[in-house]
């Protein structure tokens, strides 16, 4: 059960908004997170509104089919880009990692040359940043 809904409206200050199963924070240190990771999506800004919806309504829907696997998610408004990132348990299955990958690019219609980037939490811990030095992968339909 996931315990807020936002809407993103037009927001030009920097903020965070968090949409994660009852009981996970969205802290890199929580048990359900620890050994876990994210797929994350950088926006020009003004896009992340639907995406943020379509990505909510697919989590409420369990379109992901992996179980308990996801965490939540989170859409972060910035200065120069907005950016979504859909936070799962398991980073080193790479069965799980893709298929959540991959119905990410599908529940929100991502074109075929998106890049899609993934970060273990662990390696948020070590370098303290949620987005810097990530892996990038170009979504292939």
């Amino acid at each position: 059960m996931y315990i807020i809904l936002c809407t993103i409206l037009n927001i030009s200050e920097k903020v965070d908004f968090h949409l994660f199963k009852e009981g996970i924070k969205p802290v890199w240190e929580d048990a359900a997170n620890r050994k876990g990771g994210k797929w994350i999506l950088r926006l020009k800004k003004g896009l992340s509104s639907r995406l943020w919806e379509n990505l909510v309504i697919a989590m409420i829907g369990e379109q992901f089919l992996v179980g308990e696997e996801i965490c939540g998610a989170v859409c972060s408004i910035r200065n120069q880009e907005d950016i979504l990132s859909l936070w799962n348990r398991t980073a080193d299955n790479p069965l799980i990692t893709n298929r959540v990958r991959d119905t990410l690019k599908r529940v929100l219609n991502l074109p075929s040359n998106a890049i899609l980037e993934y970060k273990k939490h662990d390696d948020c811990l070590k370098d303290q940043s949620s987005y810097r030095h990530t892996n990038p992968d170009v979504a292939r339909r």
